[in-house]
């Protein structure tokens, strides 16, 4: 049983649940982004066992990706995470065997995805606090896990905004929030902190974040481009499933602003109707050359990235090129 079980078990079945359905939320997945953490730890010369701390610092970063995706879920109403039940799905389904109906049951998973959420979110911060490891390391993860929290939380808001708002968002607009969303939290942060932990000096710490920021906005364009034209075994769940839910990302900005645009408004605008009308809107979308253009843009982010790190001492240069070669072989 985990620590945190232990302490939730005097509160009661739905406190002990509840940490049941978060610790199972952080189960599985990539853990790229605690991997990275480590990576650049030793990369840099670090020795672990001398460094106590890495394990905790690693261990936050993914805690932190865990509540991001609890909460993302709960903003996209989704119940589901893997094929399972997600922290809302099962407190919903937990509500419906007791006898709760629609919405209050809706409302319960709800509170209970917040909650968990929540709870990581401090779990992150206090293994950081607790990490054995001197003071000024220290300050300067939580700078970067401050930085990590507040932009991935407005790249969020933004996207959500740019979902709703009756206004078409711009490209620049759009490039911003998978920025954001993405290279903060999962390259900028987890890179400096395993440089800081192994006493990496701030200019390569700098040219680390500098890269990192390269590297999360390329990973999501790749997203977006894997999202739309990626096959089920790619994407990990319906071929084209962000046309099915008519999502607003760069690859769509860059279609608007080609001629082709009034075909590819139109079989978009078809594309959640079925399976036959999203292959009809990625044949718009590649005729309209926005495919291609959006690999240029990726091509170009990368090449920024291995420009930057042409600074950076023989290993960790290494790291970040092995990384800038995995997200190329991910574009669908």
């Amino acid at each position: 049983m985990s620590k945190l079980a232990c302490r939730a078990l005097p509160r009661g079945a739905s406190a002990l649940a509840l940490i049941d359905a978060a610790t199972r939320a952080a189960a599985g997945g990539k853990r790229f982004r605690p991997a990275l953490v480590v990576a650049a730890f030793e990369a840099f010369g670090g020795d672990a066992d001398s460094t106590p701390g890495l394990w905790d610092v690693a261990a936050a970063f993914e805690l932190l990706h865990t509540a991001f995706v609890i909460h993302d879920d709960l903003i996209d109403r989704d119940t589901e995470r893997r094929g399972e039940p997600n922290v809302g799905g099962t407190f919903r389904a937990r509500a419906c065997a007791h006898g709760i109906g629609e919405p209050e049951a809706g409302r319960m998973g709800d509170a209970a995805a917040v909650l968990a959420g929540d709870i990581l979110l401090y779990e992150a911060t206090r293994l950081v606090a607790m990490a054995d490891v001197p003071a000024a390391v220290r300050s300067a993860l939580f700078s970067l896990l401050d930085d990590a929290v507040l932009v991935s939380a407005l790249g969020e808001l933004a996207d959500v905004e740019q979902a709703m708002m009756p206004d078409e968002p711009d490209t620049a607009h759009l490039l911003s929030t998978a920025h954001d969303k993405t290279a903060v939290y999962s390259f900028c942060a987890p890179l400096a902190a395993g440089a800081a932990l192994a006493g990496a000096d701030e200019g390569d710490r700098a040219l680390l974040i500098a890269a990192g920021a390269d590297l999360g906005l390329a990973f999501q364009l790749v997203d977006d481009l894997i999202g739309t034209f990626g096959d089920e075994k790619q994407a990990g769940r319906t071929s084209g499933a962000d046309l099915r839910e008519a999502k607003r990302t760069p690859l769509i900005a860059l279609a608007r602003d080609s001629a082709a645009w009034p075909q590819v408004s139109t079989a978009l605008a078809l594309a959640p109707t079925g399976p036959v009308a999203i292959q009809a809107a990625q044949r718009e979308l590649d005729a309209s050359g926005a495919r291609e253009r959006l690999v240029t843009l990726i091509g170009h982010t990368l090449g920024s990235v291995r420009r930057r790190i042409a600074e950076l001492p023989d290993p960790p240069r290494t790291l970040i090129e092995d990384i800038t070669t995995a997200i190329e072989g991910r574009i669908p």
